[in-house]
C-alpha cells in the first residue's frame, strides 16, 4: 500500500477507538517499554507529547514515570521548520500550539544528539521498521542529524500487517516498535 492510504487507514482506524481504549492499550505499551528497554536514572530519553484529538498514544504516563526516576526528558518542538528538542522538568510550563499540541514555552535547544531513546510517533510501521507519520518529514531530517547509537523507537496501537511500497531513499526506518502485544527490533533487518 501507498503512503498516503495507510495514512488514510491508520486515521480511520485511530477514530474507532474509545478513550477508554487508547488509555488501556497505552498503558500496556508503556509497560511493554518499560519492561524490554529498563529505563535507568540519567538515560536521555526525546519522546513526542500526543496529540489528543488524533487519539495519539498516551505518553504523558511515560513522561511522568521518567521524571519521577530521575531521567532527562527532551520533547519535539518545531522552531523556524525545524524540529528542536527541548528538555523538560516536573514544573515546565507548556501552551497549546496551533496544531493543538501541548508544547513547552521555551524556544532553547538543547543541541543534545545521544539520546538514549527516541520514541517516535507515528500511524503506521511496517515489518522492516519503516513508518508512515503525518508526512511533514519533521522525524526522518530529526533522526539524520542524532547519534548512530540513539534507539529510535515507534509506539503504536496496531502490529504491522501492510507493507509500505512507497518508501523514499531519506526515510530512516525506526529500530523497534512497541504495541500493547509486542516489542518488534528491526535493528538486524536493516541494510
Amino acid at each position: 500500500m501507498k503512503k498516503s492510504e495507510i495514512r488514510k487507514k491508520y486515521l480511520e482506524k485511530r477514530k474507532t477507538l474509545s478513550q477508554d481504549e487508547v488509555s488501556h492499550l497505552s498503558e500496556r505499551i508503556f509497560k511493554n517499554f518499560i519492561n524490554y528497554f529498563k529505563p535507568v536514572s540519567a538515560q536521555k530519553i526525546h519522546i513526542f507529547i500526543p496529540i489528543e484529538k488524533f487519539k495519539e498514544i498516551n505518553t504523558k504516563i511515560f513522561i511522568d514515570y521518567f521524571l519521577s526516576q530521575n531521567i532527562k526528558v527532551y520533547v519535539p518542538k518545531i522552531v523556524n521548520a525545524k524540529l528542536i528538542s527541548v528538555e523538560i522538568f516536573q514544573d515546565t510550563e507548556f501552551n497549546l500550539n496551533n496544531w493543538g499540541i501541548s508544547e513547552p514555552l521555551s524556544n532553547i535547544d538543547s543541541e543534545v544528539l545521544d539520546f538514549d531513546f527516541v520514541i517516535t510517533p507515528l500511524l503506521y510501521c511496517d515489518t522492516k521498521g519503516n513508518r508512515v507519520g503525518y508526512g511533514k518529514g519533521f522525524y526522518d531530517q530529526f533522526f539524520e542529524n542524532i547519534s548512530r547509537k540513539s534507539k529510535k523507537i515507534g509506539v503504536n496501537y496496531f502490529n504491522p500487517d501492510d507493507i509500505i511500497d512507497d518508501v523514499w531513499e531519506n526515510d530512516i526506518p525506526l529500530d523497534y516498535l512497541v504495541t500493547p502485544t509486542d516489542v518488534l527490533s528491526f535493528a538486524s533487518k536493516s541494510e
